[in-house]
C-alpha cells in the first residue's frame, strides 16, 4: 500500500471509529483477499443475487447488443475479477474497447491479464480508481458510443442521496452514453438474512477481513476473536446492514489512539439498500438520467436498467 492511501484508509478509518455509531467505509472490504473471498460468496447457494443476475442478464446482453449497435466502449465500475464482462462482450457487435475500474489495483491487473487474450479485438485499459470519487478518464480513451456498466447490487451500498451523486458523477465521467445497471428490489427478511448472514461462514470472513487490513496496514491491534458478524435488515430506506458486534468491552489502539468497544457494542462495515423498480428509475431521473429500458427478474430478486444520459 502506499503511503496516500494508508494515509486515507488510517484517515477514514480513525473518523469512523471515533463517533458514538462506529462506522468503517465498505469500499475498504476490497483488497485482494476481500475480493476473492467475494467471489466465493457469489457462488454460494445462499447469496440469490448473483443466480438471479446471471439468469436475468445473458437475456438483457443479447436485447441490448442491438440497441447500443457497433464500436462500443465499455466502462465498467467496480470491475473485479471481470467476469460477468465477457457475457456482455460476447453479446455486443465488434466492442471497441473495456475500461475496467477498480481500487484494487493488483486485482485490477490480474483480471484483465486472464480477459485480453480471449478479446484481441478489444483495446483494454485498467483504471485504479475509486469511484466513490470523481473519476476523469484520460482524453480519447473511449470514442462517441460509450455504454458505461455497473454490475450486480453495488448501487446499493450508497444511500439513496450518495446513489443519486454517483449517478451524476457517471455522467460527468462518461458523457453522452448509456449506463447499465443491477439493482436488487427484495424485500423478503428472510431471503436477506441468509443471503447477507453466514453464507457457509464466507460473509464473516469477508468482514472480519478489514480489521485484519488495519492490523496489517496500519498497526492496529484489533482481536478478530472479539468480533461477530451480523446482518439487519432495516426499514426507512429499506435495506440490509452488516456489523461486526463486540463480543466484550476491550480496546484497542490505531493511529496512535485508543479504541474503546463496549460489549455489543458494533461497526458498521456495510450497507445494501434495496430499490423497488419504480423507486429506482425516479432516482435515475432525479440524478440526469433517462430510463430506457428495464429487465426484472421473474422471481424478483434482480433488476437491469438501461439508463441514457
Amino acid at each position: 500500500m502506499e503511503e496516500a492511501e494508508r494515509a486515507a484508509f488510517l484517515h477514514d478509518a480513525l473518523a469512523g471509529l471515533s463517533h458514538g455509531s462506529k462506522t468503517l467505509p465498505g469500499k475498504y472490504l476490497w483488497d485482494e483477499t476481500g475480493s476473492d473471498v467475494f467471489d466465493r460468496i457469489c457462488a454460494h447457494p445462499d447469496y440469490y443475487p448473483t443466480e438471479r443476475e446471471m439468469t436475468l442478464f445473458p437475456l438483457a446482453c443479447a436485447e441490448l447488443a442491438g440497441m447500443v449497435g457497433q464500436d462500443v466502449s465499455v466502462v465498467e465500475f467496480g470491475a473485479g475479477a471481470s467476469r460477468k464482462i465477457r457475457i456482455l462482450l460476447d453479446a455486443l457487435d465488434a466492442p471497441q474497447a473495456y475500461i475496467a475500474l477498480d481500487i484494487c489495483g493488483s486485482y485490477l491487473d490480474a483480471a484483465l491479464g486472464r480477459l485480453a487474450p480471449d478479446y484481441p479485438a478489444v483495446t483494454m485499459t485498467p483504471v485504479s480508481a475509486d469511484y466513490s470519487k470523481p473519476i476523469h478518464l484520460p482524453a480519447g480513451l473511449v470514442g462517441d458510443n460509450v455504454l458505461g456498466f455497473f454490475a450486480g447490487t453495488s448501487i446499493g451500498n450508497f444511500s439513496p442521496d450518495e446513489a443519486g451523486a454517483f449517478l451524476r458523477r457517471t455522467r460527468d465521467t462518461l458523457g453522452t452514453s448509456r449506463l447499465l445497471v443491477g439493482a436488487d428490489p427484495t424485500r423478503d427478511p428472510d431471503r436477506l438474512r441468509r443471503a447477507y448472514g453466514a453464507c457457509g461462514g464466507l460473509m464473516p470472513a469477508l468482514h472480519l477481513n478489514m480489521l485484519t487490513r488495519m492490523n496489517r496496514e496500519l498497526g492496529s491491534d484489533f482481536d478478530l476473536a472479539n468480533f461477530v458478524h451480523e446482518a439487519r435488515v432495516v426499514e426507512d430506506p429499506f435495506r440490509v446492514e452488516a456489523h461486526l458486534v463486540a463480543r466484550e468491552a476491550a480496546t484497542y489502539r490505531l493511529g496512535g489512539r485508543d479504541i474503546f468497544f463496549q460489549a455489543d457494542e458494533s461497526i458498521r462495515t456495510d450497507t445494501s439498500h434495496k430499490y423497488a423498480p419504480d423507486a429506482f428509475q425516479a432516482l435515475a431521473r432525479s440524478s440526469g438520467w433517462t430510463p430506457e429500458r428495464l429487465w426484472l427478474d421473474p422471481q424478483g430478486g434482480f433488476s437491469l436498467h438501461l439508463l441514457r444520459g
